[in-house]
């Protein structure tokens, strides 16, 4: 079974805007991320730890100007803490291994796939396409992502 863990050299390869977000909890400004319009089969995992965090399939057009997902991949690499900055109570979403800042999750996502809205930063993200998950270890979750069309 693969390990993730954050690394001082993964950290240290984060770009400003990814250190930013993933090590200080920012976030990037709405409508900028790189997977925003992302459409291509395959898993975004957390761009420190590489561990598994959500499936294209799950992905879908919120509005709200980052990508937006209805539930985690694996729902054990998520952790959910209570986030009550900028005078709001939201809940934080982390990668549990990582300790990467991700976004937050809200619960106004569509009703008819559990209506949650994973709302996630592109710049905590790392996206492997379906036909590379095999070969960089992701071959387990192939049944929760699409056929390529």
């Amino acid at each position: 079974m693969t390990e993730y863990r954050k690394t001082a050299e993964a950290v240290a390869a984060l770009s400003p805007e990814e250190y930013r977000v993933t090590q200080e909890s920012g976030t990037e400004r709405p409508g900028t991320g790189k997977y925003l319009y992302n459409k291509e089969p395959g898993i975004y995992v957390d761009i420190v730890s590489g561990e598994p965090l959500f499936a294209s399939s799950d992905k879908y057009e919120s509005g709200c100007g980052w990508p937006s997902f209805t539930k985690p991949i694996e729902p054990a690499n998520v952790a959910e803490l209570r986030d009550t900055t900028h005078g709001m109570i939201r809940t934080e979403v982390r990668s549990a291994n990582g300790d990467s800042h991700l976004g937050h999750v809200f619960d106004d996502g569509p009703r008819d796939r559990g209506g949650l809205r994973y709302c996630i930063n592109s710049a905590s993200l790392r996206f492997v396409h379906r036909d590379q998950m095999a070969a960089e270890g992701y071959g387990a979750y192939l049944d929760q992502v699409e056929e390529v069309a």
